[in-house]
């Protein structure tokens, strides 16, 4: 995909599991976060900043790295991801950041 990634990509992906093409990791999209910027930055940034939030179960850490993710639907995208902390047991959460 050329065009710049935007979380209006990615809203209606949302609980959608995202599978890690080749491997055996599979996440679910559970939040996208949008972070407004100053006016003086919108008139020179290329896109609203914003960060993608995972779901996925504990142990067996993705390890932080660009992926090929397979969503369900169809669609497929490279994200870089990273592991982030996340008080809860029963889960591992990670991020893809967009800036």
């Amino acid at each position: 995909m050329s065009e710049f990634l935007t979380a209006e990509h990615f809203r209606p992906h949302l609980t959608k599991t995202f599978r890690v093409q080749g491997g055996e990791h599979a996440f679910t999209l559970d939040e996208v976060q949008t972070h407004p910027v100053s006016e003086a930055a919108a008139k020179v940034v290329q896109r609203q900043p914003f960060t993608l939030i995972f779901n996925g179960p504990p142990g067996n850490v993705l390890s932080e790295g660009m992926y090929t993710f397979d969503v369900d639907g169809g669609s497929s995208f490279e994200l870089y991801v990273m592991p982030i902390h996340t008080p809860a047991r029963d889960r591992q959460h990670y991020q893809a950041a967009f800036n």
